[in-house]
């Protein structure tokens, strides 16, 4: 658009894209932005997610890629922001105990070198001068991945609404979205219990809630459901010197994978499994064993007391790949649905304002549009 009328956008969500999108479209004159959200910004899945920005796991090789560019974004947001957005440096360091899974890692590792990411099998020794603290027991093989992050979410979101805010954007908390008032099969309006808010383009950032909105609209968005845990820990003394993440076998064949990270605060962030996992399991039994796997492996943690938290349930596409872009039901409605919502942030807040604002599709979402279900 390079006219001078202004251009009313309402986007649904307060969460990591949805916060993203308000600052990279409210950089852009003559937006009027507004952002809804139904709780507190951060309060969804953004709030329960684990966090870790990689490329690691994301296959097929177009979405590695596409995680691969946004992880590298990462690095130029925060040069741009210039504050504390909650990102601990340092890589992802992973390891195995046992020979098959050494293998696979080994096999891993050297795919990813084919394709352009950064890292590489380390040994045992290498692996305690990043950290020291570790006890690992036996490696058959480990793998330091060096441009891997972690982010605190509600650090990230928090500036990225006070950005947007300065440019003239609205962030009204604590209010849903009830309807859609349209127009000549348009959205004219966005309802909320108390108001109606009038717009040029709806942008849904929702998460699990995109596809309940969306179909106040008569447009399909497929999700599956995917429930997952990550707990808490009361605060300790800083256990990780140098990696941000780190991955660690099961200490037994009843449990699965271990994925740790730290805040600045001292608190530890625990899961099992993948991130694409199932997990109902909020017990204290449950977070009291995923400490004690923690423990096991880093002893200076002894003092934490385990969390548990609520059940966080995932936004997840049908086929586990992003939906982006306008639809073709509703041609002012834009869905910005992810899995790898925190890792693809930074590129899904540029390239959808490209898409937003100038009308342009880009190619890197061509793979992730909604008519691919047909």
């Amino acid at each position: 658009m390079t006219s001078a009328k202004t251009t009313k956008i309402v986007i649904v969500g307060a969460g990591v894209i949805g916060a993203c999108l308000a600052y990279h479209l409210s950089l852009r004159p003559r937006n009027v932005i507004t952002v809804l959200e139904r709780d507190i910004p951060g309060a969804g899945a953004s709030g329960h997610s684990f966090a870790w920005v990689n490329a690691f796991g994301k296959d097929p090789r177009d979405y590695h890629t596409l995680n691969r560019r946004s992880l590298d974004m990462w690095y130029r947001l925060a040069h741009e922001l210039n504050t504390d957005i909650g990102i601990h440096y340092g890589g992802e360091m992973r390891w195995e105990n046992r020979t098959e899974r050494a293998a696979q890692l080994e096999r891993r590792i050297r795919q990813l070198q084919t394709w352009g990411y950064p890292c590489r099998l380390i040994s045992r020794d290498e692996m305690l001068t990043l950290e020291p603290d570790l006890l690992p027991g036996r490696v058959a093989a480990a793998s330091h991945s060096e441009a891997d992050i972690h982010v605190e979410t509600d650090k990230f979101i928090s500036v990225c609404l006070e950005r947007a805010q300065e440019y003239g954007a609205i962030v009204q908390s604590k209010t849903s979205v009830t309807d859609f008032v349209t127009h000549n099969g348009k959205v004219a309006a966005v309802k909320t219990p108390d108001a109606e808010y009038p717009c040029d383009i709806v942008v849904l950032a929702s998460g699990v809630q995109t596809t309940q909105l969306a179909s106040l609209l008569e447009v399909y968005i497929p999700q599956q459901k995917s429930p997952g845990i990550v707990i808490q820990t009361t605060p300790c003394a800083p256990v990780l010197k140098s990696v941000a993440v780190i991955h660690a076998p099961p200490t037994n064949e009843n449990y699965q994978h271990l994925h740790l990270r730290q805040l600045t605060d001292g608190t530890l962030r625990i899961g099992q499994g993948t991130q694409e996992g199932i997990n109902r399991d909020d017990s204290q039994e449950h977070a009291d064993a995923l400490l004690a796997q923690a423990k096991a492996y880093l002893p200076a943690i002894a003092d934490a007391e385990a969390i548990p938290t609520p059940v966080g349930h995932r936004p997840m596409p049908l086929d586990g790949f992003p939906i982006l872009g306008f639809t073709e039901e509703v041609p002012n409605l834009y869905i910005a649905l992810m899995h790898s919502g925190v890792t693809l942030a930074p590129l899904v807040g540029e390239m959808a304002t490209i898409e937003i604002v100038d009308g342009a599709r880009v190619d890197w979402f061509s793979p992730y549009r909604l008519e691919r279900f047909g």
